[in-house]
């Protein structure tokens, strides 16, 4: 009972810690963020489901991207999700990707 008192409350603390620091960002900073972790989780997804990392790539390629700057990038960090080792699921993927990609943009500033 105690240790999910613990975990519970370690939980409440991280999210109000990202919700303060999100506020610090931009607005483009926190869709970049946001986007990314989108885009991780959704790699991660068919990295899972035993889909090749060509056939990712084709997707990819063939997909409007608002940006221009986005389709290099989604390549990217489609690339880092299937060379990495993890079989965590897709929701964890986007969990950790948007909350180290804030440390990262409030360290920069």
């Amino acid at each position: 009972m105690r240790a999910i008192l613990v975990t519970t409350a370690g939980c409440i603390l991280a999210s109000v810690a990202i919700g303060v620091q999100a506020k610090a960002l931009s607005k483009n900073d926190r869709y970049a963020c946001s986007w990314g972790s989108e885009i991780a989780a959704t790699a991660q997804q068919s990295k899972l489901t035993g889909v090749t990392l060509y056939a990712a790539r084709k997707r990819l390629q063939a997909r409007k991207f608002p940006k221009p700057w986005m389709r290099m990038t989604a390549l990217g960090i489609t690339e880092q999700t299937y060379n990495s080792r993890s079989r965590l699921k897709p929701a964890a993927i986007r969990q950790t990707y948007q909350e180290q990609c804030i440390q990262h943009a409030v360290a920069r500033k």
